[in-house]
């Protein structure tokens, strides 16, 4: 405990000298979650919105009655308050000026209604969601034609695991943290590596210094970096950006040191392979990248192609940022099957890399004594 004691304080003083400790363990994770919540945040509660242009060449009653009835869409934003020609409207889409053309019927007796989007767009989501409403709408025209009453209806009712509703800005908030936690433990060890190439990781081997309380003790000193990023980040979500937190504190201290400790040990096993800072960082960013678009941190997994969920779902990062999530806004018990799975999870890779880690610095430093 004494030996812990010493070479944490050391460390703790070496990193709290050195300015760029600061910056890249404090500072960074802030300018890079700010960004990103610039960039992907947004006011989740807005009403989608599509703009489109009406073409009614021929004016008659059928074309009026649909008219009538588009205008009440509230998703519909129409460009002109009176219908244009085709030929103006196709002007629009290739300027991208309006998502789609509706092409009203040119008679009382037609039964076409058209639909002109552009090529380039015609598998975005705009598109498809203009195609479902007309599709619809024909639905709802053909019955009304036929004199036909509605059987079923759809009743929508969405509910939140936490106790208010919830939007993006929670969700991409909490990944935030995940990920900034998650570099930092990734990208802290650097300077072992520096220490190693230096020779002072064979002096250290030369002293009764055990090597795995040395890495424990930089683990820990990384775990109160930790601590400031996690109050920081929630401070500035929630009173910048408007972010809503409902926090189980049991279960977000827990949650919180085992992910901490897990990629900083992940970080200390990196290290303990590579031979240069270039070489270490390298392949630090190869895994934070990799972890960074496929563990849930910007939209949900279940969104991603089938065949990358599998991979998604062996990842540290989806189960802590999961555990985020459901500690920080779901109020999720420390008990309930998904915090229990995913503290699994992240004991497993932490365990292995700090054991195959601490086996590599001790190999290492034999090697280099003999």
């Amino acid at each position: 405990m004494n030996q812990f004691k010493q070479m944490f304080l050391a460390q703790l003083k070496l990193t709290l000298r050195e300015k760029q400790a600061w910056f890249w363990g404090i500072f960074f994770p802030v300018i890079l979650m700010v960004i990103f919540m610039v960039i992907f945040s947004g006011d989740s509660s807005d009403d989608f919105q599509t703009k489109v242009a009406i073409v009614d060449e021929n004016p008659n009653k059928t074309s009026e009655m649909m008219l009538t009835q588009l205008q009440q869409i509230p998703v519909i934003e129409i460009e002109s308050d009176q219908p244009v020609s085709e030929e103006k409207a196709k002007e629009w889409i290739k300027e991208q000026e309006i998502d789609a053309a509706i092409v009203l019927p040119d008679s009382e007796d037609a039964t076409l209604i058209g639909l002109i989007v552009n090529k380039e767009n015609e598998q975005n989501v705009t598109t498809q969601v203009v195609s479902g409403i007309l599709v619809n709408f024909v639905q709802q025209a053909n019955l009304a034609a036929a004199q036909a009453t509605s059987t079923y209806e759809l009743q929508f009712e969405s509910i939140s695991a936490g106790d208010a509703e919830l939007d993006y800005t929670d969700f991409l908030l909490t990944g935030m943290i995940a990920l900034s936690i998650a570099q930092g433990g990734l990208f802290g060890m650097v300077d072992l590596v520096e220490m190693r190439r230096k020779g002072l990781i064979k002096r250290l081997r030369m002293t009764p210094a055990n090597m795995g309380i040395f890495g424990l003790s930089d683990m820990i000193m990384r775990l109160l970096f930790s601590i400031v990023q996690i109050i920081l980040l929630s401070l500035i979500g929630v009173f910048i950006f408007g972010a809503n937190l409902y926090i189980n504190f049991p279960s977000l201290i827990l949650v919180f040191l085992i992910g901490s400790l897990s990629f900083t040990a992940l970080g200390y096993f990196i290290s303990s392979f590579s031979n240069t800072t270039e070489a270490y960082m390298g392949v630090a960013n190869i895994v934070s990248f990799l972890m960074m678009f496929l563990s849930g941190v910007f939209f949900p997994i279940e969104t991603m192609p089938e065949w990358l969920q599998p991979v998604s779902s062996i990842l540290p990062l989806t189960y802590f940022a999961d555990g985020l999530r459901e500690s920080m806004v779901y109020e999720t018990s420390i008990l309930s099957n998904s915090i229990l799975f995913g503290f699994g999870n992240m004991v497993i890779w932490g365990v292995i890399s700090f054991i195959i880690g601490a086996w590599l610095y001790k190999r290492k430093s034999i090697v280099s004594t003999r």
